[in-house]
Parts: C-alpha cells; structure tokens; sequence
C-alpha cells in the first residue's frame, strides 16, 4: 500500500514537472553514452538532483523578478500565466540536459535556447527597451537562480555542502552560463554574491513583478486539494529570499513563524518528495 501511494505520487510530481514526455526526456539524457560537461561527482550534479529546488526554483523566480527588464520580458514572452506548467517543464527540462545530458545534447539545449534570447525584445511600460540576449541581463538571472538553488540546497538538501563544494558548484553553474552568454559569472560564492550587491541599484518590484508574486504565491493553477502542500513550497521560497527581496515585494518577515513553523514545513515537505522520487532500488543506500 505504501510503495503504491509513494509511486502514485512520485508520478504525478514527474509529470508536473517533466509534462508528458518527461519518461522518454529521462532515459534519453541519462542512457545516451557520451561525454558529459560534468563528471558524475560534480556538484552541480548533488545540487540539481535535489528535491530543494522545488524550493529553490520558486525562489529564484520571485528574485529574478526584481529586474524589471528581466520581468518585462517574462510577462512579455514567457506566457507564464497561460501556460506555467509548460514553462516549468521546458526550465526543468534544459536543467536536466545541462546538467546530466551528453555534451552534445547539452550544447543543442544551449543553441535552442540562445536562439530564443535572440528573438525576445520589446520596451517596458517605463520606455526602457530590453532584450533577452543582453548579457547583462542574463548575468542578473544567472545569479539570482545561482543563489537560490545555493540557498535551498544548503538548507534543505538531503546532504549539505561545505563552504568548498558550494564554491565548487558555482564554478559548474558559470560553465552553462557562459554558453548561454554571460560574460565572466561568478566561479565562486564570494563572486556570487558580490554579483548580486552589484545589481541592487537596478532592482524593485513592478506592478508586474508583484503580480507575479501573487500568481506565483497565492493563485496557483492548482486543484484545491493540493493547494496546501504548495503553499507551505511556496511560503519556504518566501522565506529563502534576501531580507531586501522581500522587502521590495512586500512580503511581510515574521522570524518566529519562519524559525517554528515555515522551515520545519519546507524539511518535512522535501523530504517527502524526496520519497517519493527516488527510485526504489536506490532507497535505502548511502
């Protein structure tokens, strides 16, 4: 009864995830032989393979958002609101190619991508113009999502890094931002970081990255019986954001709630993903 209801729900978090040809996506990125951008011990591969980035990829979604050039360009192309799913799969799916693929395959995500960036322009509601392919940008999106699967792996990871191995995992995220465009990412978190201070003059929350945040946090197209599981995934990438983020989104900072009751609710929750995911034959191991 137990294996069925973990399998049950692990297949329906795959397919929300990975959408209807996740299966053939897995076997053909990990079974096709060839070599890889990173080694099976890289720990881009630790980080990616985690069910925190359930977390961190909502939390990195609410950060980015604080460019407005960056979120003009999401409510101008992305279709997050008519098609989120879709977006979710397609982000997971260049996630899982990078990361785990073939160096082939992952330099043919790379190209479809940048193609994409190419064809992306358009002016905010202020007048400013923007482009998808304008590696200052893509450096701000390249940290912020850097820095969130960062910050929620090393609070709900199943196995934490050291100060090294999270050094050493933005050195492997600088591999893919480069291919995509950024100039010089950061190869370490100090550089990281830096990174992001380094933005913060361009940074507030528009009228469209506050709508994203209500979309995102509180009308989730979801059925009504799942909706609580998401809010407390949800109520964590609130919680995993800079004090300024949540600051810019108005998102109110409670630090005895989040200390007894968010973050207790965000490690139950990935843990059991985690469950639930993992394949059977590799339960049990390490």
């Amino acid at each position: 009864m137990l294996t069925a209801v973990r399998e049950q729900l692990g297949q329906a978090l795959f397919r929300r995830v990975a959408g209807p040809d996740g299966p053939a996506n897995r076997a053909r990125i990990h079974d096709t032989p060839g070599p890889r951008w990173f080694a099976p011990d890289r720990p881009i591969r630790t980080v990616h393979g985690d069910a925190s980035m359930f977390i961190g990829g909502l939390s990195a979604l609410l950060l980015q958002s604080l460019h407005p050039l960056a979120m003009a360009a999401v409510a101008g192309h992305s279709g997050y609101r008519g098609d989120p799913w879709g977006r979710l799969q397609r982000t997971s799916t260049f996630l899982a190619v990078t990361t785990y693929g073939t160096a082939q395959d992952a330099q043919r995500a790379v190209d479809h991508v940048r193609g994409i960036h190419d064809r992306i322009r358009g002016t905010t509601t202020d007048g400013m113009p923007y482009h998808a392919a304008d590696p200052h940008l893509l450096a701000w999106v390249h940290a912020a999502e850097t820095d969130s699967f960062l910050r929620a792996h090393e609070r709900y990871g199943a196995r934490p890094l050291d100060p090294a191995g999270y050094d050493a995992y933005v050195a492997d995220t600088a591999r893919v931002a480069e291919a995509l465009g950024v100039i010089a990412p950061p190869r370490d978190r100090r550089e990281l970081s830096e990174r992001l201070a380094a933005y913060l003059p361009e940074l507030h929350a528009t009228r469209e990255a506050r709508a994203a945040a209500r979309f995102l946090l509180l009308r989730p197209p979801l059925p009504l019986p799942v909706r609580p599981f998401y809010g407390g995934l949800a109520a964590n990438a609130v919680v995993l954001l800079p004090s300024w983020a949540r600051d810019m989104l108005w998102l109110p900072r409670l630090p005895l709630l989040d200390d007894l009751a968010v973050r207790p609710t965000g490690q139950a929750l990935t843990r059991t993903i985690r469950w639930a995911m993992t394949p059977p034959r590799t339960r049990g191991q390490g």
